[in-house]
């Protein structure tokens, strides 16, 4: 995949929602060669800017932060305790090796994986235990404060016929596919006004979708995030919201946030260039940062294209790559071509 060192970059990042501030740099890092500037707020959204002279603006977003664990407390023997952040699922964690995100760097942990642990009915992110290899309360807390965040110990591995695994796909594909776009466009010499946006907090609470319209102000506004496949077992029900395989390509919505020619514009410049789509229905809401993008503003357009994935908010997410380069094809397309 081209490009793969950045990918890598911001998967290795520790950015649990809450603490993006070590992908936000990484992004600022990539992107300076190319963007006009780069801006950033409290929360470390991080937007790469092109042609901010332009009257009309197109804001392209994608969620930097993670689910992930946040300490609380270490008992008398040194282990730790920690709630969620964002939706996490608490049988995924025991027996794996995690890392936790200090001011001292990495320091690295386990969590207790005991059999009768694993045979909770229901298991609570407060029965995990993590062990750092502490002896006591006061070496854990120490080493570890109150508030330090906690991911996976795990990177991205290729698989066969071009599928990749890896923590936090959801959203770094989006961050990583933005971006990618904005490259494009940038080469391409847009004139139009560009905004992509790495956003805080969607795993959460949305506020960095929400302070990134309202400082952008776009006239068009394009989401990009994950989705559900509905092709594995266990998977996502195709009565639920319709089929979507991995594959198969970038993903629309049909929802009440969407109105319908939108989506049409959109397909027309898939149609162009050659990018198959997919659909997914929405009843409501999207569950992704449109929904709090839409409400900004006094109402702004809103699009979202998504990215098919198995295994979602577990340590084993699975994309394939020609989703990837679809969506990167058709948001750039989007940023380049659609009709304000």
């Amino acid at each position: 995949m081209e490009h793969e060192v950045f990918l890598n970059r911001l998967l290795d990042a520790v950015t649990v929602s809450g603490d993006i501030a070590q992908g936000s740099q990484i992004v600022k890092e990539e992107m300076e060669p190319f963007a006009d500037q780069i801006v950033t707020d409290i929360l470390n959204d991080t937007v790469a800017v092109l042609n901010s002279q332009a009257e009309k603006k197109i804001l392209a977003t994608a969620h930097l932060d993670e689910i992930g664990l946040v300490i609380t407390c270490a008992d008398d023997q040194g282990y730790l305790y920690a709630i969620d952040r964002g939706g996490v699922i608490p049988q995924t964690y025991p027996g794996h090796q995690v890392q936790i995100h200090t001011e001292n760097g990495i320091v690295k942990g386990m969590v207790n994986g005991a059999r009768d642990l694993c045979k909770k009915e229901k298991m609570d992110v407060t029965d995990l235990v993590i062990d750092i290899g502490a002896d006591s309360k006061e070496e854990a807390l120490r080493i570890v404060k109150p508030g330090s965040t906690v991911t996976f110990d795990c990177g991205l591995e290729k698989l066969s016929g071009g599928r990749f695994s890896g923590r936090a796909l959801d959203d770094r594909l989006g961050v990583f596919i933005i971006m990618e776009a904005f490259k494009r466009v940038k080469k391409a010499g847009s004139e139009r006004g560009i905004y992509c946006a790495a956003t805080a907090g969607e795993e959460t609470t949305k506020n960095g979708a929400y302070f990134t319209a309202g400082a952008v102000k776009p006239d068009l506004a394009v989401v990009v995030d994950v989705t559900y496949c509905t092709d594995y077992p266990y998977g996502y029900s195709v009565k639920e919201a319709g089929e979507v395989k991995l594959g198969a390509g970038p993903v629309l919505c049909n929802s009440p946030l969407i109105p319908p020619q939108l989506n049409r514009q959109v397909e027309e410049i898939a149609a162009r260039r050659g990018i198959p789509v997919q659909y997914e229905t929405a009843s409501r809401l999207t569950c992704t940062d449109a929904d709090k993008i839409h409400f900004e503003n006094g109402g702004t357009p809103v699009i979202l294209v998504s990215i098919p994935l198995r295994y979602m908010h577990s340590p084993a997410e699975v994309a394939d790559e020609k989703d990837v380069e679809g969506c990167i094809g058709l948001v750039a397309g989007i940023l380049e071509e659609f009709e304000l």
